[in-house]
C-alpha cells in the first residue's frame, strides 16, 4: 500500500514490516511506524534519529508500563479518553497493544459509556482530524474527499450520519466518535491493521439547539438535511465509496430508525454494508438468550420474548429471534405470539397507521392477541403485557433509564423461575434498569445481560457478575468473515451463526457465576472463531467469489489478524 511516507508490507503469517523513506524527525511524527523511546540503535543510525530521541534505548514494556501510568493518574474517564486518543495520535502500536494488554478496563473508555461523553463534548476536547466528515456543502466532489484518506488501502469503513448517538441523540460533527470507537475495536479484538480502517462522518447539519447554539461547535452549522436532498447525498456517497475503495466493507452506524431501515435494505445488494445497530444487536440478543437456554434448560422454541422498544436495535432482534425460532420449527400463530413488541403505543397490532412502516412485521393480528388474552381496545403497556404473554425474557431498547418498574420485574419473576432480563440501552445513564435493582426484585433469580458495563452485585452470599451485551462480541468477527471469505453480500445468516458460534464459547464456569457472555480477556479468541463461522456460512450460501475450505478459512483469519508489535523498519 503506496502513501506519502512509507510503504506497508504484509506477508502470508500477517507479519508487517515498513519500507520508509524518510529520516530524522519526520520519522517520529507518522504515528503508524513511530517507536517512540523503541527505536534501537540501528535505527536510530540509519534513519537519522540521533538527538531526536532520549539517548536510553528502550523497550515497548517498559512503554507500556509508562503508559499504563500516564493513563491511571487521570481525574476522570473523559481524560483518560482523550490520553488515549493522543497516545494513538503519536504511537499507533503502542496504543493498541496498552488497549489489548488492558481490555476489561479500557472499554468502558475507548467505547460506551464514555465515547458518549466524548460525543456530546466533541467541540470542546477537538484536537485532530480522527476521520473525514463530508457535508451538503462537498456535493460533487465526495470522491475527491475521499481521497484525502490518510491510507490508500481501506477496506472497511464505519460510517454515521449522527443522528442517534447510543441513547443519547443528535450530537452533529461530534458523532464521528462513534465510528472512531468502533474501529478501534476492530483492531484489538479481530486484528484489522489500523491502515486498513477509515471512520466518517456525514455531518448533514443538526437538529440539537445547543450545538447550534454553541459558537465552538465545530460541526456544520445547519438544520439536519432531510428528504429528497439528503437522499441524494448518500446515494452520491455510495457511488464515490464504491469507485475509491471497489472492495470495502462498509457498516452504518447510528442513523435515525427509519433511516437506518431505509439504508440497510437499499444499499445491502449494491454495496457490501450491514448496520450494527439493526443486526449486531440482534447477534449478541441471541446469543446471550442462547447461553442463558443452556442455563435455564428451556430450549428457544419455548421461549416467550418480550421487546420494549421499537426502533432500530428493537426490530432488528425480533428479525433475527424469529429467523432462529422459525429454524428451531415454530411457525404460524406459534411463531407470531412467541416475541411482542411494545412501542410507546403498547403492544404493537395491526389496524394502527403510522410512519414507521418497517415495524409492521411485527404487528401482531388482532386475532393473535386475543388468543393470547389481550383486550385489544385497552393500552396494553409493560405490565399488562408481562401478566398476560408471561414471558420467559424482556429486552429494552428504549434509551429510557428506569423502563423497567420494580413492578414490573416482580410480575415477570412471579411467572418464570429463571427470567432473562437485558437492559441493553446505553451509555448507562439511559439503562432501562441496573443489575443490582433486578436482582433484588427477582430473589436473585434473573439472568442479565445490560448494554453498559456494571460491577458485580453482592446479593445476600454471594457475589453475581452480569455480563455486558456489548456488540463488540459480534460484529468484529462478523466483518473480519466477511473480508476474508470475499463475500459479496452480508446475509443475515452470518449474524445467527456468529450469535450460535458466541453462546457456544460461554464455558460453563461463566454461567455458574451469572455471565451470559464470555469475559472480555477472550475477546480476540472470540473473533477469530466467529470470522471462521461466518466466512464458511459465506461458502456454503454461495455469496463468495471462489469458494475456500474450511483449513483455507483458518489460516486466512489467522494471517489477517494483526497483533500490534513494532514493524521490522527497511530504510529505502
Amino acid at each position: 500500500m503506496a502513501m506519502k511516507q512509507f510503504i506497508l508490507n504484509t506477508d502470508v503469517h500477517g507479519n508487517v514490516s515498513v519500507d520508509i523513506a524518510e529520516r530524522g524527525l519526520a520519522v517520529t511524527t507518522e504515528p503508524m511506524i513511530n517507536k517512540g523511546t523503541a527505536f534501537t540503535a540501528v535505527e536510530r543510525d540509519v534513519l537519522g534519529l540521533h538527538g531526536v530521541l532520549p539517548s536510553h534505548v528502550g523497550t515497548l514494556e517498559q512503554q507500556l508500563e509508562r503508559g499504563y501510568g500516564n493513563i491511571a493518574r487521570k481525574s476522570s474517564a473523559l481524560e483518560k479518553y482523550i490520553g488515549l486518543s493522543e497516545l494513538k495520535a503519536r504511537n499507533s502500536t503502542l496504543f493498541f497493544r496498552l488497549v489489548y494488554e488492558h481490555i476489561e478496563e479500557y472499554m468502558p473508555i475507548i467505547y460506551t459509556p464514555t465515547v458518549g461523553e466524548a460525543c456530546q463534548q466533541f467541540s470542546r476536547i477537538y484536537r485532530r482530524a480522527p476521520g473525514l466528515w463530508i457535508t451538503p456543502e462537498d456535493r460533487g466532489r465526495i470522491y475527491e474527499i475521499l481521497g484525502n484518506a490518510p491510507f490508500a488501502d481501506v477496506e472497511l469503513i464505519v460510517v454515521t450520519d449522527n443522528e442517534r448517538i447510543l441513547g443519547l441523540g443528535d450530537q452533529g460533527a461530534g458523532g464521528i466518535g462513534i465510528p472512531v470507537g468502533k474501529l478501534e475495536l476492530y483492531t484489538v479484538a479481530a486484528g484489522i491493521h489500523p491502515t486498513k480502517v477509515l471512520p466518517i462522518s456525514l455531518d448533514v447539519g443538526t437538529d440539537n439547539s445547543a450545538l447550534l447554539g454553541d459558537h465552538l461547535y465545530a460541526g456544520w452549522h445547519h438544520r439536519r438535511l432531510r428528504g429528497e436532498e439528503y437522499e441524494s447525498l448518500i446515494d452520491e456517497f455510495i457511488d464515490a465509496v464504491k469507485r475509491r475503495f471497489p472492495n470495502v466493507l462498509l457498516q452504518w452506524e447510528d442513523f435515525k430508525k427509519v433511516n437506518a431501515f431505509t439504508m440497510l435494505d437499499r444499499y445491502r445488494h449494491s454495496i457490501l454494508s450491514f448496520n450494527d445497530d439493526i443486526q449486531g444487536t440482534a447477534g449478541v440478543a441471541l446469543a446471550g438468550i442462547l447461553a442463558g437456554c443452556r442455563m435455564t434448560g428451556v430450549p428457544l422454541r419455548e421461549q416467550r420474548i418480550l421487546i420494549l422498544g421499537a426502533g432500530a436495535a428493537g426490530i432488528g432482534i425480533a428479525r433475527l429471534l424469529r429467523d432462529a425460532m422459525r429454524r428451531d420449527g415454530v411457525d404460524g400463530d406459534a411463531l407470531i405470539g412467541s416475541i411482542a413488541v411494545l412501542d410507546s403505543r403498547g403492544l404493537m397490532l395491526e389496524g394502527v397507521q403510522d410512519s414507521e412502516a418497517y415495524k409492521s412485521e411485527f404487528r401482531w393480528p388482532v386475532r393473535v392477541a386475543e388468543q393470547v388474552g389481550f383486550n385489544v381496545d385497552e393500552f396494553n403497556d409493560l405490565l399488562i403485557c408481562i401478566d398476560t404473554l408471561k414471558p420467559t425474557v424482556l429486552i429494552g431498547t428504549t434509551g429510557q433509564p428506569g423502563a423497567f418498574t420494580e413492578d414490573a420485574i416482580r410480575a415477570l419473576a412471579g411467572h418464570v423461575q429463571r427470567p432473562m432480563v437485558f437492559p441493553f440501552s446505553n451509555p448507562t445513564s439511559k439503562s432501562e434498569a441496573c443489575p443490582a435493582d433486578l436482582l433484588e426484585w427477582t430473589d436473585g433469580k434473573a439472568l442479565i445481560a445490560s448494554g453498559s458495563p456494571f460491577e458485580p452485585v453482592s446479593y445476600q452470599d454471594r457475589v453475581i457478575k452480569t455480563s455486558q451485551g456489548n456488540n463488540v462480541y459480534i460484529f468484529p468477527g462478523v466483518g473480519l468473515g466477511v473480508l476474508v471469505s470475499g463475500a459479496s453480500e452480508v446475509t443475515e445468516s452470518m449474524f445467527a451463526v456468529a450469535a450460535e458460534t458466541l453462546a457456544d464459547m460461554v464455558d460453563q464456569e461463566d454461567l455458574d457465576s451469572g455471565l451470559l457472555f464470555p469475559p472480555m480477556t477472550r475477546l480476540r479468541e472470540v473473533s477469530a472463531r466467529i470470522a471462521e463461522a461466518v466466512a464458511n456460512e459465506a461458502v456454503e450460501r454461495g455469496v463468495v467469489k471462489a469458494a475456500k475450505s474450511r483449513d483455507e478459512i483458518c489460516a486466512l483469519v489467522e494471517s489477517r489478524m494483526w497483533f500490534p508489535d513494532y514493524p521490522k523498519l527497511n530504510p529505502v
